[in-house]
């Protein structure tokens, strides 16, 4: 099944951005740009708008036009639309399960707070099945220009990351673009070695090259899969967020990995993804481990 990209909007600089990004993704991978709106009836007694039909057709016709904007854009897009009510959480995720990728918008080097309020932006990024991309207001195509990379970190053994990985790869290659991975490392207390990891280190003549070549494993299978894709491997000591970040002038686009966590409170994502979402001027892509 080919899948669409999907774009949430809601009539904000943010999202339009959003809007933009993912129909110039759509036309590089050739697919169905989708364009979802989620809307819930609010009466107003200030106003003439106590009507759900009047407030659902102020709705569609703002999609309309943004819509037109993007046609107009990319005339050859294949383009469908629609508004649907009910809850803004539960419509974006259930939008994404069903996509290539979700593009929101956000706000500011701040909370994700463009296109979804409070607490809703965690929760799609902490619930959806597919890679949630969030775009700021202002950004332009020029971004995208040769010479600036796909940054993605990469932790872990090889499985901990293929997601974001072939993620990573993939949007590199529709690009014309280069990757540099990111491993950050830290030195933990000798006590949390065990035997078998303290005689892979003494195998591998220390922490660093340790890092390297468990770097360079991860990398093998996408090296072979996209072999047209430059790639530059980056391990560095220091904390994976910081490290991330310091990459951030060089990307068009940065990529990590996430796995949601269930609390009292609700769905938190890691604290990378949280570092780097509220941080970095380039849009992110934040990938689920499977």
């Amino acid at each position: 099944m080919t899948r669409p990209i999907t774009a949430g909007v809601d009539g904000t600089e943010e999202s339009l951005a959003a809007l933009d990004w993912a129909a110039r993704e759509a036309v590089r991978r050739d697919r169905t740009l989708r364009v979802v709106q989620a809307w819930r009836f609010q009466p107003y007694e200030a106003i003439d708008a106590a009507d759900p039909d009047t407030q659902a057709g102020w709705v569609r016709d703002g999609l309309d036009e943004a819509v037109r904007g993007v046609t107009a854009r990319h005339p050859h897009l294949d383009v469908v639309s629609e508004v649907v009510a009910g809850d803004s959480a539960e419509t974006l995720v259930a939008a994404a399960a069903e996509a290539e990728m979700l593009v929101l918008g956000s706000r500011g080097h701040g909370p994700v707070v463009g296109f979804l309020l409070g607490s809703v932006g965690q929760q799609v990024i902490a619930g959806a099945t597919r890679p949630v991309v969030l775009v700021r207001a202002g950004d332009q195509p020029t971004a995208e220009a040769a010479g600036r990379e796909i940054v993605v970190g990469q932790q872990g053994d090889a499985e901990d990351s293929a997601d974001a990985l072939r993620f990573a790869f993939e949007t590199a290659a529709a690009r014309g673009a280069g990757v540099r991975v990111v491993r950050a490392w830290t030195v933990p207390p000798v006590f949390a070695y065990s035997p078998g990891s303290m005689a892979l280190l003494d195998e591998a003549g220390g922490l660093e090259p340790f890092e390297k070549k468990s770097l360079a494993a991860a990398l093998q299978p996408w090296r072979e899969q996209f072999p047209d894709v430059p790639v530059i491997e980056h391990v560095e000591i220091g904390s994976a967020g910081q490290v991330l970040l310091s990459m951030a002038a060089r990307a068009q686009l940065m990529v990590v990995g996430r796995r949601a966590h269930r609390t009292s409170v609700g769905a938190r994502i890691g604290s990378v993804a949280h570092g780097v979402l509220h941080h970095a001027p380039c849009p992110v892509a934040v990938v689920p481990h499977t």
